[in-house]
């Protein structure tokens, strides 16, 4: 098994579905055995850990959990954050997350890629990390939304590259 980014880091996940949390642990402790996850399924007790612990990544459920009020308290904490979601997953969610200074927003449809997202958020800058995540999910959002659904969201991120 190679070596991940993530070994040794110390990851929170929050969801209020215990499975999506289950499939995290899995997806992350199988890739990087060596990193520490601690999960909450709730907005209270997710609020506690980020006030008592540090973290290297932070991942958040949107719906459920009050994820944008989490992101606003880890984004004051200087932390890495991840935003996840099935029920939020619209342009307007994806502009917001990206505009509170999350470092990337994933469907729970990529579960099975969060190794790879998650190395990418610790390897790269901010408008880097967008950009890898926009490149490798275009087509994704452009199914889930519409073909201009970054003109409408106003989210340019082409322009960044330049």
């Amino acid at each position: 098994m190679a070596e991940s980014i993530l070994d040794a880091k110390k990851i929170l996940a929050v969801d209020d579905e215990p499975d999506v949390l289950k499939v995290l642990e899995e997806e992350i402790m199988d890739a990087c055995p060596k990193c520490s996850l601690d999960t909450a399924t709730s907005f209270e007790a997710a609020s506690a850990l980020l006030d008592s612990k540090g973290y290297d990544i932070v991942i958040l459920d949107i719906m459920g959990v009050r994820g944008f009020d989490l992101l606003d308290i880890a984004v004051k904490k200087n932390l890495k954050v991840v935003m996840l979601t099935a029920h939020a997953l619209s342009p307007e969610a994806l502009k917001k997350s990206y505009e509170l200074k999350a470092r990337a927003y994933l469907p729970k449809d990529k579960l099975g890629e969060i190794v790879p997202f998650l190395e990418d958020v610790l390897n790269t800058d901010f408008h880097s990390g967008w950009t890898r995540l926009f490149e490798k999910l275009q087509n994704f959002f452009i199914e889930r939304f519409e073909a201009d659904w970054e003109k409408k969201a106003g989210l340019f991120w082409k322009d960044w590259t330049k």
